[in-house]
């Protein structure tokens, strides 16, 4: 199946999804951390599939969507330190911090296997 979305990709329905969990675990975060480490974490997992979205729309301009694909990688590394965070200081349990920190390395991943091969996903330039 070709891709016709951003959304088929699986690096953004992976993005999208610990962004979710993550939002979800933090509601429960106690309340001094909530313009701390709720608020950075929630807005740089976040901004992994809102970023592969510009990215995608820019996939004509191969610079500009390597610049964004970059952004995404630096958010999902920022979001990787918030989830540490969260261990640390006993708001999520060591099993959630596993879980969220592989989803989050697969994502990684992902990120870097675009940013190696980026002509896979630009658009061919009209003539």
């Amino acid at each position: 199946m070709a891709v016709q979305s951003v959304k088929d990709l699986e690096v953004y329905r992976k993005s999208y999804r610990l962004a979710m969990e993550f939002y979800e675990l933090s509601k429960d975060f106690p309340v001094e951390e909530r313009f701390a480490l709720t608020s950075q974490a929630r807005r740089s997992s976040r901004s992994v599939p809102m970023n592969l979205r510009e990215a995608w729309a820019k996939r004509r301009y191969p610079a500009h969507f390597v610049s964004k694909l970059t952004d995404c990688d630096g958010e999902n590394s920022e979001t990787d330190t918030s989830l540490d965070f969260a261990r640390d200081c006993g708001y999520i349990s060591n099993e959630q911090h596993h879980e969220l920190t592989s989803l989050n390395r697969e994502i990684g991943k992902m990120l870097g296997a675009m940013l190696k091969s980026p002509e896979k996903f630009l658009l061919t330039p009209v003539s």
